[in-house]
């Protein structure tokens, strides 16, 4: 488990840690979520040393992210598409654009996606 100085967003370590893995899951896996500004930001955070560290590409980079991705799928889909995608790139991984607030609550939305 990756620990980092960052956005608490109102939740146990624990449960926080769990929507980082997921939402950076299914970022990876979908290529852009929408959710709320600060969430993105936290996770584009974690996506970007996830890719990072893939980059390395030896089986102590596999070990490191398979401690953060579960799904296999995803795992296999960094390492063989993300990765060669990015690998002249230093960084800067992501992108958030802004939506506006949500109807709801009034809470500011924003699409987190991979640059391509």
């Amino acid at each position: 488990m990756q620990t980092f100085a960052g956005r608490k967003l109102s939740r146990p370590t624990g449960h926080r840690f769990a929507l980082l893995r997921n939402m950076a899951s299914q970022l990876l896996h979908h290529e852009k979520i929408e959710t709320t500004v600060p969430k993105a930001r936290e996770v584009a955070r974690f996506t970007e040393k996830l890719i990072t560290i893939a980059k390395g590409e030896g089986l102590s980079a596999r070990r490191r992210v398979a401690r953060d991705l579960h799904a296999r799928a995803v795992q296999e889909k960094l390492f063989e598409v993300l990765v060669p995608r990015y690998k002249a790139r230093g960084g800067g991984y992501t992108q958030l654009i802004r939506k506006g607030p949500r109807l709801s609550d009034g809470s500011e939305m924003g699409i987190l996606k991979l640059v391509s």
